[in-house]
């Protein structure tokens, strides 16, 4: 799957779909969570950092995680003086950062992840008490939003009643879901949503 990333990374950023829910996902976490300056932040499967470099201005730091190192590398080139976001290349449900965060934000990655109930209980290991998820991914949908094939993707989104009960499961409290955007495409529309939640005390 990282290699079909890693091939994408130098264009991944051009159109206007990913600019668009990197946009929508982020207002709608301002709009739900108070990003505070004091913050270390985690983006899961940050890619070229589309969302970390939002959320980077109102917090302290932002770790941007994920598998492709060549879409780390187009992170790392919007790195400046002014903002930057830090970056690893790791799979962290199979080798755990030896830090915890304030937050964890994702947008559009989940559903790249086989384990759903490994992942949210590894979000819950690497963040501080009352620490919050925001994670955006697809409603569950038919398998035609991904139009160059579906390669390493193990969820055609998500039901989120079944999602719920998932992060309930790992320790986490306050679970919401909330419209974020809907991709217009050709074949159809693909809403997107942001599902917030509380560590448990």
């Amino acid at each position: 799957m990282s290699e079909r990333f890693n091939q994408a990374a130098e264009r991944w950023d051009k159109g206007d779909m990913r600019q668009n829910i990197a946009h929508a996902v982020f207002q709608t976490i301002a709009s739900r969570i108070s990003l505070l300056n004091h913050m270390s932040i985690m983006d899961f499967g940050a890619g070229t950092g589309l969302l970390s470099f939002k959320i980077a201005p109102m917090v302290q730091n932002v770790l941007g995680v994920d598998l492709s190192e060549k879409m780390l590398e187009q992170l790392h080139n919007k790195n400046s003086p002014c903002l930057s976001v830090e970056a690893v290349c790791r799979n962290i449900c199979e080798e755990p950062l030896d830090q915890q965060f304030h937050g964890i934000v994702s947008s559009m990655a989940i559903h790249h992840v086989e384990d759903m109930a490994l992942l949210f209980e590894t979000f819950h290991a690497h963040l501080k008490r009352d620490g919050f998820i925001a994670i955006a991914d697809l409603e569950a949908e038919d398998g035609t939003f991904h139009t160059h094939g579906n390669e390493g993707v193990h969820h055609f989104g998500f039901e989120r009643d079944t999602l719920r009960e998932t992060i309930e499961n790992a320790g986490f409290e306050h679970v919401r879901f909330h419209h974020a955007y809907t991709v217009e495409k050709e074949n159809g529309n693909y809403p997107i949503f942001l599902v917030t939640a509380t560590k448990k005390g």
